[in-house]
């Protein structure tokens, strides 16, 4: 394991401390001194969903470990290996790498990055384009939320750090618009990947369906195939909310995958396997800190074990 992984794997069991600390402080209380009975099971269930797991999860979850052949004198870290195995194995059909998203046979990537105000959205897009530019890919970014200036003004901060080209045409101008001009560009110069920055407003859904209708359909005048995927950013603080904003978003895109936020200031870091248990999505990074090398892969078992506090594999 390199360096630069290690220092990653460190960061995200600290990141997840406000969710590992109540979870596993629970199942060391409901063990202590007790045999693994009915009662015993009941309060890890409802442990287990009070830490965002979901209700389907933590059934299936408390049933796994009441299934398996454990002595009396089980511990708590017995049931904290145990959890992070089973949950690995929810995790594991979703967890994906960049690498494995969909990329045209011709023509820039078209990346399409959808998400609530304050999800970091804008920031996660910038995370995007400093590791891809890292990669030695040239990438152009298309500062599509138009609704909000300073949205603007991040996204090129975030490209001068990247060294990505960031088209945009001001605050109040048709998103579509910067869309297509960034997908010319973007092809004429030859770029690897274009990712698209979109408004936020999911209060106002009929309007964001429309703007991010008229973005698809303007850019697949240039390229039929694009978007070639279309992220959502989900922010880890707001919990049992998040399963809200990908049901919201599904009714208005064609959701193809999940980046999650935040997950170092969230006591909610559960929800991914909820995520992952209620919709499949493809999970393709989560972030942990601000700095443009806090976005990662997510990986199944080494999430799982920072989870239950547990040493990475």
């Amino acid at each position: 394991m390199t360096g630069k992984s290690t220092g990653w794997l460190v960061r995200l069991r600290d990141g997840l401390n406000k969710s590992s600390s109540p979870l596993v402080d629970g199942i060391k209380s409901i063990l202590n001194n007790k045999r693994l009975e009915s009662s015993t099971l009941q309060e890890l269930e409802d442990l287990l969903i009070s830490s965002d797991l979901g209700i389907k999860a933590a059934e299936q979850l408390t049933k796994s470990i009441s299934n398996k052949k454990f002595e009396s004198d089980i511990s708590s870290k017995d049931v904290q290996e145990s959890l992070a195995n089973d949950i690995s194995k929810i995790l594991e059909p979703v967890a994906q790498n960049l690498e494995a998203m969909k990329q045209p046979e011709s023509g820039p990537q078209v990346i399409l990055v959808v998400g609530t105000n304050g999800s970091g959205k804008t920031t996660t897009i910038g995370k995007l384009a400093h590791k891809l530019n890292a990669e030695g890919k040239s990438i152009v970014l298309a500062a599509g939320d138009t609704f909000r200036a300073a949205a603007i003004d991040q996204l090129t901060m975030w490209g001068n750090r990247s060294g990505s080209k960031v088209i945009s045409q001001g605050a109040g101008s048709d998103p579509a618009s910067v869309a297509f001009e960034a997908l010319e560009f973007a092809k004429n110069s030859g770029a690897d990947t274009l990712l698209i920055d979109t408004a936020g407003r999911l209060h106002n859904k009929s309007d964001l369906m429309a703007e991010l209708e008229k973005i698809i359909r303007v850019i697949n005048k240039s390229n039929p195939s694009a978007p070639h995927e279309v992220l959502l950013v989900l922010d880890a603080t707001t919990g049992q909310n998040a399963i809200i904003q990908v049901k919201k978003f599904q009714e208005i895109i064609n959701i193809t995958g999940l980046i999650i936020t935040k997950l170092d200031g969230s006591a909610k870091g559960g929800i991914i396997v909820s995520l992952a248990d209620l919709y499949g999505l493809p999970i393709f990074a989560i972030g942990v800190g601000e700095g443009p090398d806090d976005l990662n892969p997510f990986t199944a078992q080494n999430f799982s074990n920072s989870l239950l506090n547990l040493p990475s594999k």
